[in-house]
């Protein structure tokens, strides 16, 4: 990795500063009906396809992405075992865009970490960065489709509809998403960011009905998750139906997703982000940051955000960090500046580039955060610290903060209020 090599920096001043205690909350959060069989559902999908119409022998490309859908690999596994009882000769390529730093033995990696290889789903990965092109759109932005894929006789695309780390639209992160961007390759990826917020309202839907008419896009599985990672949707979805389908599904995925109950938070202590909880570490609905010029920022409103650590999965790439306010001297120096960099630049997001205040560990850090939360009375500093955006269902908070769910009936107190634990090298013991 190329990583940075960050100075201690001490602000004296911040050892006088004392912190809140912290009680422990459980959160309930919409389930769903989780799927019970997830092979027999996949088995399902398929059996009511037009695949069968291919011949036998027929090259199948099954693309998988790089956003760590839940139960990934039986999803691939099951998709490639039932391709397979068709008489089709399956195999794996990568739909991710730009990620894995934009190579091919990257994303290669980035499935393996995924637990996709071709050993776990009894089918080999091939992959490419060369793309073909299927003519452009009326202003002009071409087509790019992934050329391992384009030489399928037939493209089957396992997607998770959900949303997406932008701003609200009818179709975010899906089937179209994956068409356009994911197989689009680095291509594909920037001549969607390249427009900010235009390319996704206007260029990627483009984009992909050029793709879908032209390319051998032949079936999607697109699943639906809710907050605690089960899979509540499999559904098979002919290409036709692409668009209606992560439309509708969205408005499921959504009403699904984890919140915390609050309205204002003046900090907040994240300890893990990465690209697999969210495409910029940490999801806008929680954080209410989108962070992008000419958008409004949705959701709470949080004051200061802390991250003290990276998810091993994300590898060093921290794009989305420069959202938080401060980070310690540990994440700053494990990052991979070039998966970054690849990343903000594509997405021309580069502010998700940024690296914030760091300082020298989790104890400095933390009183940074309350230092700065605009109050100066500890029994009124409205804190509350996440495992992850992703992880919600037990969170700490300040007692302050609590009064403002007490009573509710989807959160519950489960601890007594008490001081946060460091050790000896000031690192944070109390977790989620």
């Amino acid at each position: 990795m190329l990583s940075p090599s960050f100075p201690e920096v001490h602000l004296p001043h911040l050892a006088e500063v004392p912190l809140p205690p912290m009680l422990r909350c459980r959160l309930r959060h919409p389930r769903g009906e989780p799927v019970a069989d997830i092979p027999g559902a996949v088995a399902n999908a398929l059996a009511g396809s037009r695949l069968r119409d291919l011949r036998s022998g027929a090259r199948v490309a099954v693309a998988v992405g790089s956003r760590g859908i839940a139960h990934i690999v039986t999803l691939a596994r099951s998709t490639v075992a039932g391709l397979k009882a068709i008489g089709f000769e399956p195999f794996v390529v990568p739909a991710m865009g730009s990620h894995g730093g934009g190579t091919a033995e990257g994303q290669i990696a980035v499935l393996a970490k995924l637990g996709v290889t071709e050993a776990s789903v009894g089918a080999p990965v091939r992959a490419t960065m060369d793309t073909v092109e299927y003519g452009a759109t009326l202003d002009g932005i071409p087509c790019r489709f992934d050329a391992e894929a384009a030489k399928a006789d037939a493209v089957v695309l396992i997607a998770r509809v959900k949303s997406h780390t932008s701003f609200d639209r009818p179709i975010e992160s899906g089937l179209i998403k994956m068409v356009a961007v994911g197989l689009g390759k680095a291509d594909g990826a920037r001549n969607v960011h390249r427009l900010g917020p235009r390319g996704y309202t206007e260029i990627l839907p483009a984009l992909a009905r050029i793709a879908l008419e032209h390319s051998p896009v032949a079936y999607g599985i697109a699943v639906v998750e809710n907050a605690h990672k089960d899979l509540v949707a499999i559904e098979g979805v002919e290409p036709d139906s692409f668009f209606e389908a992560d439309e509708r599904l969205l408005k499921q995925a959504k009403a699904l997703l984890a919140r915390l109950p609050f309205a204002r938070i003046e900090g907040l202590i994240v300890e893990l982000m990465g690209k697999e909880i969210s495409g910029t570490g940490m999801d806008i609905a929680i954080t209410g940051r989108a962070d992008i010029r000419g958008i409004a920022n949705t959701g709470p409103m949080i004051h200061k955000i802390a991250v003290l650590g990276l998810t091993e999965d994300t590898a060093g790439n921290a794009v989305g960090l420069g959202i938080a306010d401060y980070t310690t001297r540990n994440v700053a120096n494990g990052i991979d500046l070039k998966a970054v960099y690849m990343n903000a630049v594509t997405s021309t997001m580069v502010e998700k580039g940024r690296i914030p205040v760091v300082l020298p560990d989790d104890l400095s850090v933390v009183q940074a955060l309350v230092a700065t939360c605009w109050t100066t009375n500890l029994d009124s500093i409205r804190l509350c610290q996440i495992r992850s955006t992703s992880h919600l269902n037990e969170i700490l908070v300040s007692p302050a903060l609590y009064r403002d769910v007490e009573g509710r009936e989807d959160v519950e107190q489960i601890s007594d209020p008490a001081p946060l634990e460091f050790a000896a090298d000031r690192r944070l013991l109390t977790r989620c």
